[in-house]
């Protein structure tokens, strides 16, 4: 079959710019059910194949009604950030170009995207040069790789070579981290075989920050066992870091390895105005982090650094006859250092967000992320509402009138559309979260997305007080 790839593909581009354009005009949450979707999508499997254009055509017809405005400006639900226009555009490009990032030989280009990005990301967020960088997923495999890497460190310190022998019969590793940590870390546990049984709970303060006195009991208390430590950059709910300086040089003073999970968190470094929150953050063993957060590259993104890069690609690196230049851990590939060898070009999407912005558009991006947050947090406390965080980054945690109706109000708020949020448990209470990450959110989208908020509220204490 011949195919017009130039139309073909242009006929995407111009749907993707409509949807776009058009984003922030709708109702950020679609009007419609599972039901509809899958019969919009399902049936019987054709026999025959059918024209390339038709399949694009009906792949619009279907998946409209049922798309989510996560792109546009009033979503707050999750960290999630739009995708700039030179990273969607980017990505497009990944997708035609159909590169295997691999190595050199597979793709001098994504190779070279990769090693560009790699530097500028590290200079942006104070992590050492030196460190190595892999393109991985998002935050879910950073915080696998480095508590990977971090397994066969402490491991070796003990003298067992967890790559050779395994885990049955090792030193028990502990995984010591805050009460508030994020649940990756805890299916990071689960995957790499430590099990959560071997997760050491940390207590937090009242912001969801570590406390460094209880990690120093928990570091003596475990002095005979090999610990990994895991740090926070930007609580899930609060935006709060943990005191990485004093906690990092506390675990180094026990021997342990030291990561920091920094999925949106980490990117606040880049700004002289929050940078200190992440003071010392050059100090840890291993970050990870998510560029389709706060940089607001498209999904699939995430990226984990290591200081040590020779121990980092020892751990993730294979080596077999057919794949030129693996397993090389004095110099590693982009393939050493990432769980995939068969994966998409990550790096361009990533090069072009952060040509598209630069440095100086990166710390506008995170400073005005933080502001308009304030502003939420303002706006919805002078309609009556109560903020129960510190709003120190771009997190901020609500309740609006009788905590027990938050889920209610929140459906009300999805409902009407003009924004979207969702509810978290924090301290015993059911509160909205509202995060802002997204690169076109303005000042009217925070103002129009709290009076809504606020009236969503009103009408169901209304609706409850009518019927008793």
């Amino acid at each position: 079959m011949d195919v017009d790839l130039q139309q073909l593909f242009t006929r995407a581009a111009s749907e993707s710019a409509r949807h776009r354009r058009t984003v922030g005009d709708r109702p950020v949450h679609p009007a419609t059910d599972r039901s509809a979707m899958d019969a919009a999508f399902g049936g019987p499997l054709p026999a025959r194949g059918s024209d390339p254009q038709r399949v694009v055509d009906d792949l619009v017809a279907a998946a409209g009604p049922g798309l989510v405005g996560s792109v546009g400006p009033r979503f707050f639900g999750f960290v999630i950030g739009g995708a700039s226009p030179a990273a969607t555009a980017a990505d497009m490009l990944t997708a035609g170009w159909d590169q295997c990032a691999y190595n050199d030989v597979l793709s001098p280009a994504a190779a070279a995207a990769e090693r560009a990005a790699a530097s500028w990301t590290k200079h942006l967020l104070g992590i050492p040069e030196t460190a190595s960088v892999g393109f991985v997923t998002g935050a879910q495999a950073a915080n696998t790789v480095g508590l990977a890497v971090g397994r066969q460190r402490v491991l070796a310190d003990v003298g067992w070579d967890v790559a050779r022998d395994g885990l049955f019969g090792a030193p028990r590793v502990a995984v010591v981290a805050s009460e508030e940590r994020h649940a990756t870390i805890d299916r990071a546990a689960r995957l790499l075989g430590f099990g959560t049984s071997s997760i050491e709970p940390v207590a937090a303060d009242d912001q969801g920050a570590i406390d460094v006195e209880s990690l120093r009991a928990t570091l003596a208390r475990l002095r005979d066992r090999p610990v990994i430590v895991c740090l926070q950059a930007g609580n899930v709910n609060t935006g709060a870091c943990d005191d990485l300086r004093t906690a990092t040089e506390l675990a180094h003073e026990h021997g342990a390895w030291v990561h920091v999970d920094g999925a949106f968190g980490l990117w606040a470094a880049a700004s002289p105005r929050t940078a200190h929150l992440l003071d010392g953050v050059e100090l840890a063993d291993s970050w990870g982090t998510d560029a389709h957060k706060w940089l607001n590259v498209p999904y699939d993104s995430g990226l984990a650094f290591c200081a040590d890069a020779s121990l980092h690609a020892a751990t993730m690196s294979y080596a077999a006859a057919y794949l030129t230049g693996s397993g090389a851990v004095s110099d590693p590939v982009l393939g050493d250092l990432t769980p995939e060898s068969s994966r998409r070009a990550r790096g361009f999407a990533v090069w072009a967000a952060l040509r598209e912005l630069g440095t100086d558009g990166v710390v506008g991006l995170v400073d005005r992320c933080c502001a308009l947050a304030r502003q939420m947090a303002a706006r919805l406390e002078a309609g009556g509402a109560r903020i129960h965080n510190d709003v120190v980054l771009n997190q901020v945690l609500v309740n609006i009138g009788d905590p027990g109706l938050t889920d209610s109000v929140v459906q009300a708020i999805q409902a009407d559309g003009t924004c979207w949020v969702g509810a978290t448990t924090w301290h015993g209470q059911r509160l909205i979260r509202v995060s802002v990450s997204n690169a076109t959110t303005t000042e009217r989208d925070i103002d129009v997305s709290a009076e809504a908020m606020l009236a969503a509220a009103a009408s169901v204490s209304s609706s409850l007080s009518s019927r008793h």
